[in-house]
């Protein structure tokens, strides 16, 4: 067990000395510009991403925002389990987050999804409409791209397809967004 956890540790390692900075640092002025233009930002995923989506937005909208004299508008779309197992009986799961932003988003809003593989449809069903919409798409996936990487106005690939390793290198890109506005770098 032992050589497994080394060998997986060195594997995210190697992940994690590959997350493009200079994109990084992109995304965080693209959040900088949301701010400013009081944009709201929608963040969604799947699964462990969801999960990613909740953090995140829990951490830009609270801790961020805590430190700033705007605070972010923003809210996670994977929250409110009535609504999406509303929406997911009455017109199917690939419409869960398509149909929140009909209702919430605006043109020049930011919409931002995490995904390993890049191709869940409901995710790209989402994209797609808020391309058609106006909206600013982010996507952050992994080795495969997928459509989602196509679609997205800004993407961020990680370069592997363990799904372990990819969840937590955007959970740390999230984390390098929230902390450069608590920590006054942006």
């Amino acid at each position: 067990m032992h050589t497994y956890l080394t060998h997986y540790i060195q594997a995210q390692k190697t992940t994690f000395d590959a997350i493009p900075l200079e994109q990084v640092n992109a995304l965080i002025q693209k959040f900088r510009e949301a701010l400013d233009a009081d944009q709201q930002i929608f963040v969604f995923g799947n699964g462990g991403s969801a999960a990613s989506a909740s953090h995140f937005i829990t951490d830009l909208s609270k801790g961020a925002s805590d430190k700033l004299t705007r605070r972010f508008r923003a809210m996670s779309l994977n929250d409110n389990v009535a609504w999406m197992t509303a929406l997911g009986n009455d017109y199917g799961y690939d419409d869960v987050y398509l149909r929140q932003l009909m209702n919430f988003a605006r043109p020049g809003d930011m919409v931002m999804t995490m995904s390993v593989s890049g191709n869940s449809p409901n995710l790209v069903k989402a994209f797609e409409w808020a391309q058609e919409n106006g909206l600013d798409t982010v996507a952050l996936v992994g080795g495969n791209r997928g459509k989602l990487a196509e679609l997205a106005d800004f993407s961020i690939v990680i370069h592997d397809t363990h799904y372990g390793r990819v969840e937590d290198a955007h959970m740390a890109i999230c984390h390098m967004i929230c902390y450069a506005f608590m920590e006054n770098a942006v």
